[in-house]
C-alpha cells in the first residue's frame, strides 16, 4: 500500500493506496510544534481504527507548505515505516512543465494538483482550491502549468471579521436562508457563500478571457462541494484531487 501526505497550512491529510483505490483517508490540524512521535501514534492509530496494519505501507510521498512541518514528517516515515519518504520538490518528475517565472515559488500542492487535473481531462485546466487560501491554477492544453491567482481563503476572511469586528460573532460556513440576511448570522453566511462564489465566477471568466482556450474548471479543497452549488463556473468538484496527483507522481518517479 501507498501512503500519500498532503501537508497544508491548516490541516495534515493522509491518505492510503491500494493500486488506484484510495482505502481511506484522515485528517489532523497542522502543528509546526507536533513532534515526529505524535504524528507516528496518530497515524498507526488512524491506520489500525479502520483495520489497516501500518506495516503494511509499502511507500510514501509527501507534499509539503509549511517548512517547519518537513523535518517531523519525514522523520516519522523513516521511524515508523521504516523508509525515506518521496518529496515533491525541485528534482522530482512531474511530467508538467512550469511556466512561472521564478518554479521554486509555487507551492508543492498547486504543481501536485496541476498534474492531477490535467491526467483526469487531457485538456487545459483551471483548478480552483478551496483552502487556508484560494487558489486559481491554470494549465495549458498541453499540459503546462503557466500560473494562477492567490487570494484569502473563506475561513482566513471569517476569522478577520470576527477579530476586526467587535460586534460580529464567529460562524459556521453553511447556506443561509437566503440571500437577504434578517440576521447577523445569516447575513454574514451569505457574505462568506455568495461573495466567494461571485469571486470565483469572476476570476475564472477573466482567466478564460486572458488565456483565449475553454478550460475545464476543477474544484478541490474542504469547501468545494458547498461552494460549487453556487458558483457557476466550477464544472467539477474533485475532494481527493492533490491525493491522487500525489499518487501519480510516485508511481511517475517510481516506475
Amino acid at each position: 500500500m501507498l501512503l500519500v501526505i498532503d501537508v497544508g497550512n491548516t490541516h495534515t491529510v493522509f491518505g492510503l493506496y491500494q493500486g488506484d483505490e484510495l482505502l481511506g483517508h484522515w485528517r489532523m490540524a497542522t502543528d509546526p510544534t507536533r513532534t515526529t512521535d505524535e504524528s507516528g501514534i496518530f497515524l498507526k492509530e488512524m491506520l489500525a481504527f479502520s483495520s489497516f496494519n501500518i506495516r503494511d505501507v509499502k511507500g510514501a510521498i509527501v507534499s509539503c507548505v509549511v517548512p517547519p512541518m518537513m523535518h517531523a514528517i519525514t522523520r516519522m516515515c523513516e521511524r515508523y515505516l521504516s523508509m525515506e519518504p518521496l518529496v515533491v520538490g525541485p528534482g522530482i518528475k512531474t511530467g508538467v512543465p512550469v511556466l512561472y517565472e521564478n518554479p521554486r515559488e509555487v507551492g508543492a500542492d498547486r504543481i501536485v494538483n496541476a498534474v492531477a487535473a490535467y491526467q483526469q481531462e487531457k485538456q487545459s485546466c483551471i483548478v480552483v482550491d478551496l483552502g487556508t487560501a484560494t487558489t486559481f491554477d491554470y494549465i495549458t492544453p498541453k499540459g503546462e502549468y503557466v500560473g494562477g491567482v492567490i487570494s484569502p481563503g473563506m475561513q482566513i476572511s471569517l476569522e478577520a471579521l470576527f477579530q476586526r469586528a467587535s460586534k460580529l460573532p464567529r460562524i459556521e460556513i453553511a447556506p443561509p436562508p437566503k440571500v437577504v440576511g434578517r440576521n447577523t448570522v445569516a447575513a454574514m453566511q451569505a457574505g462568506i457563500l455568495y461573495g466567494y462564489a461571485g469571486l470565483i465566477d469572476g476570476v475564472v471568466n477573466r482567466i478564460k478571457a486572458e488565456v483565449k482556450t475553454d478550460p475545464k474548471v476543477i474544484a478541490t479543497g474542504g469547501l468545494a462541494a458547498l461552494v460549487a452549488q453556487e458558483a457557476k463556473t466550477i464544472e467539477k468538484v474533485e475532494p481527493f484531487l492533490t491525493l491522487w496527483g500525489l499518487k501519480l507522481l510516485w508511481d511517475l518517479n517510481k516506475s
